[in-house]
């Protein structure tokens, strides 16, 4: 039997330490009677649920599922890429721990993926060992650092960190743009925007070479790969065109687009199978966004009806960007 795998499932610590003077928007967890909830500058940032944080919850919620494994990430909102560098250490460092406890608690069962202050890339890349100390297998940036985009030479000396401590890089959207062109209710940035985010993310990744300025760097798109699959065709053809728009890419987009992992929440097998076609089932790993409303009910189930696959094939693909043997 082949262990099945959830590698975009998302963390919030039952607790986070307050303390005077930290940025207005350190975030905090309300309890009460009936339900639970973020708060960030004050208001209600999301309803949440002991799925957050329990593994007992996880795991009978995990079985419904059809899922063996959880990979276990930050919520996003917690990355805090726009807090001083000091506050996202401290932050992270607990998030991290409360993350690492979960795991161990349940080595079989959860794999986890921390946060560093990316806004500081010095201490974010020294941040990487006690990461890895911890026994995770990767970190969770934004698709922007507080407007820095990803492919900006500034990062380098985190990625370059990243690939030598041979941790994954999850890359999830964060404050998208184009908010104020929908002039629509906030639940539109998941429901829209974030797609367009993350393919804006990976354009400056490709656009900038940092795919082969570290091939060694192990990259997962969540959502799978947002807009990404469907701008590929219209890459290619700017290539096919010569000079200056040749010049765009380093190599073939869809070779360089091969070098990321993809995860598989989509919804539709069309769209999954279109993203099978342009990027290759070798690298597509199974995501469900669990416990958030957003989630993908049986994701396992769904990637292997889609795509006429075994398990196999997907746990083949998250063990390369985990770099772990999963139970089999």
């Amino acid at each position: 039997m082949t262990t099945r795998v959830d590698v975009h499932t998302h963390f919030v610590p039952k607790a986070i330490p307050q303390a005077e003077g930290r940025n207005p928007l350190w975030p905090s967890i309300l309890h009460k009677s009936d339900s639970s909830a973020v708060i960030v500058d004050g208001k209600v940032f999301r309803i949440i649920d002991d799925r957050s944080w329990s593994g007992e919850r996880r795991l009978h919620d995990m079985a419904d599922d059809g899922i063996d494994i959880q990979v276990v990430s930050p919520m996003p909102e917690l990355l805090s890429h726009w807090f001083p560098a000091g506050d996202a250490d401290i932050l992270a460092m607990h998030i991290n721990r409360e993350i690492a406890a979960l795991c161990a608690a349940r080595p079989d069962q959860f794999a986890g993926i921390g946060m560093v202050p990316m806004q500081d890339v010095a201490r974010a890349a020294r941040r990487l060992d006690d990461v890895k100390a911890l026994g995770l297998c990767g970190v969770e940036i934004g698709t922007h650092i507080n407007g820095t985009a990803l492919g900006a030479a500034a990062l380098d000396e985190f990625y370059a960190a990243a690939e030598a401590a041979d941790l994954c890089v999850m890359i999830h959207p964060l404050h998208p743009a184009g908010m104020d062109r929908m002039a629509g209710r906030p639940e539109l940035a998941a429901v829209a925007a974030f797609p367009l985010e993350t393919a804006l993310a990976a354009t400056s990744l490709l656009t900038h070479g940092v795919t082969e300025r570290f091939p060694k760097l192990r990259i997962l798109l969540s959502h799978g790969g947002g807009a990404l699959p469907w701008l590929l065709p219209r890459m290619q053809h700017a290539v096919s065109l010569g000079p200056p728009l040749q010049s765009l890419f380093a190599r073939d987009p869809h070779a360089m687009a091969r070098s990321f992992f993809y995860d598989t929440v989509l919804y539709d097998p069309r769209a999954l199978r279109f993203l099978a076609d342009q990027v290759g089932i070798d690298r597509i790993v199974v995501g469900s966004d669990y416990p958030f409303t957003i989630k993908q009910d049986r994701p396992s189930a769904f990637a292997e009806a889609a795509l006429a696959s075994s398990p196999a094939a997907f746990i083949a693909a998250t063990e390369q960007l985990l770099q772990r043997q999963l139970q089999s």
